[in-house]
């Protein structure tokens, strides 16, 4: 106890760094920013000038105490993603210990196709998935050549049912309702030594859910969740029946009443390409700032 008194002393940050964290490796929708045949203005600089900082949603989450880190989601930025990571980790190398899958989105899971023998070649990668998502990668190509060639072994998750990893850290995966072609959608609670940590990054509307998402707010330390759309205005044209989220007002609007404190757990994450919220000089951005919500960036890190 004295020992770790001293270095908070004389290294304030050595006992920062020493604490299990998360950091935002991405923000924006599955088929990312500028997205494939966009036109509009929200795009067209963005193939001549790219944001570098705009990669597709995914948290890394590390201990450089206990030497480990794990991914979540496996999206087509992975190799960019897992370089980061790996930095923040102070890992001898670009591997984690494991990787969380949330559902079978292309956003949140083709990034596997990196670690077979086209690429890495990786062996025997532990991949946390639910029980539909385990079987349509066991049961698919090309997913399954992953788990054949021995490439990822597939570890089973369990709605409700923590995992541990290491004597701090706990994850366990919700359930939640989205549309589910090939495998059920979950989020996740990160719980750490001292504080906890909600992701949900797809989810359809607050209101489908069996859990008030205003009481999970009241239970963890910072919410990471759904913003794929601003408004309705995005999306004029393709029913909104076909791609159901919690527009960002929506959820605004859910979380009014909160306090302060409350709200400042919220970060907005997600983005459609259409999203203003991926343009730094939007109105709509201060109109969130203003509410008293924030909106995750790449490179953010949460302490738990």
């Amino acid at each position: 106890m004295r020992l770790c008194l001293l270095l908070l002393i004389i290294f304030p940050s050595y006992i920062l760094q020493a604490q299990p964290s998360i950091i935002i490796l991405g923000t924006t929708q599955d088929a990312g920013s500028p997205q494939i045949g966009c036109t509009n203005d929200c795009c067209k600089n963005l193939f001549n000038q790219p944001d570098h900082s705009r990669q597709v949603v995914s948290l890394g989450l590390y201990d450089s105490k206990q030497k480990m880190s794990y991914l979540f989601e496996a999206t087509p930025d992975i190799s960019k993603q897992l370089r980061l990571l790996k930095t923040y980790s102070k890992s001898p190398t670009d591997l984690p210990n494991g990787i969380f899958l949330t559902h079978a989105h292309i956003g949140h899971y083709t990034g596997l196709m990196f670690l077979g023998k086209e690429a890495l070649n990786a062996k025997d990668l532990p991949v946390y998935a639910m029980p539909k998502m385990k079987s349509f990668l066991e049961q698919n190509g090309p997913w399954s050549q992953l788990v054949n060639q021995e490439n990822i072994q597939i570890q089973s998750l369990f709605e409700n049912q923590a995992i541990r990893l290491g004597d701090s850290i706990s994850v366990t995966p919700l359930l939640v309702p989205h549309r589910d072609e090939y495998s059920e959608t979950v989020g996740y609670i990160i719980t750490g030594p001292n504080k906890k940590l909600l992701f949900i990054p797809d989810i359809d509307k607050w209101e489908k859910w069996k859990q008030d998402i205003n009481t999970l707010i009241s239970e963890v330390d910072y919410a990471l969740i759904d913003a794929t759309f601003f408004d309705a205005a995005e999306i004029n044209n393709r029913p909104v029946s076909e791609i159901p989220h919690p527009f960002v007002i929506e959820s605004m609007n859910r979380f009014a009443s909160l306090p302060l404190k409350e709200k400042q757990k919220i970060h907005f994450i997600h983005f459609n390409h259409t999203n203003p919220l991926l343009n730094k000089k939007s109105a709509a951005i201060l109109q969130v700032l203003k509410a008293g919500f924030k909106i995750a960036q790449q490179g953010n890190v949460f302490k738990l």
